[in-house]
């Protein structure tokens, strides 16, 4: 039975995901970061702690750290039930079971939650949507998208895609994005019209191996300059 969502759900990673999904570098870990649609992650309460420098942006942040909470409590069980109808779908090495998975997630997101209001206060968590942003020109060195863009391939559109990818190139110097599959590890059909209207538009767009596979297939990130 395929995953099927109708909207895109809070599920969070942690610092050390972020560092193999997007094969981080000590040096990359020191420069300005945008995180695009980090939802509940601790990759900003984990850089934060060590004296990294992250910006996350996503329309959750709305909400307040207890709505946010219930938010979580409603998705978790269909996420995580899904997640037992596919497990086929999964490398299940660095991540052992389902239930391992599911007090991974839990992890990052309490670690995220106890970090919001203080977060949200000091202006690391702001409130916004692609692909519309209020920052300067190139303001960040490096913009890292995890599982939203070719993520829901089924249900945001290829224009979505191009404009949302065009203002993270805008505001950042160098953008990433992981996975290149969709929720049901189908390579997504954007990426290759992607990277020929970003030629178009003067930038140089890349697919890179990874050091991270936990959907199968699920190893490359595409790497724009």
């Amino acid at each position: 039975m395929p995953y099927k969502y109708d909207e895109v759900v809070p599920w969070g990673r942690s610092m050390e995901e972020y560092i193999w999904m997007f094969n981080l570098t000590p040096e990359n870990l020191k420069l300005k970061i945008l995180g695009c649609g980090d939802g509940p992650a601790s990759f900003n309460y984990e850089m934060t702690k060590l004296g990294y420098q992250v910006t996350s942006i996503d329309p959750l942040y709305q909400f307040t750290a207890k709505q946010i909470q219930e938010r979580i409590k409603e998705t978790y069980d269909n996420v995580i039930g899904q997640t037992y109808q596919n497990q086929e779908k999964f490398i299940w090495e660095r991540i052992s079971s389902v239930e391992a998975l599911g007090e991974l997630r839990m992890s990052s997101m309490k670690k995220f939650l106890s970090d919001f209001k203080k977060g949200k206060k000091e202006g690391r968590y702001i409130e916004a949507k692609l692909p519309h942003l209020s920052f300067q020109d190139e303001e960040f060195d490096l913009g890292l998208s995890s599982h939203l863009l070719f993520f829901y391939t089924d249900i945001l559109t290829y224009d979505f895609h191009l404009r949302a990818i065009s203002e993270m190139c805008r505001v950042a110097k160098e953008v990433r994005i992981f996975p290149l599959l969709n929720v049901n590890n189908v390579f997504s059909p954007y990426v290759g019209k992607i990277i020929d209207d970003l030629y178009q538009l003067g930038k140089k767009a890349k697919i890179e191996k990874v050091p991270y596979e936990f959907q199968k297939g699920g190893n490359q990130m595409l790497k724009i300059q």
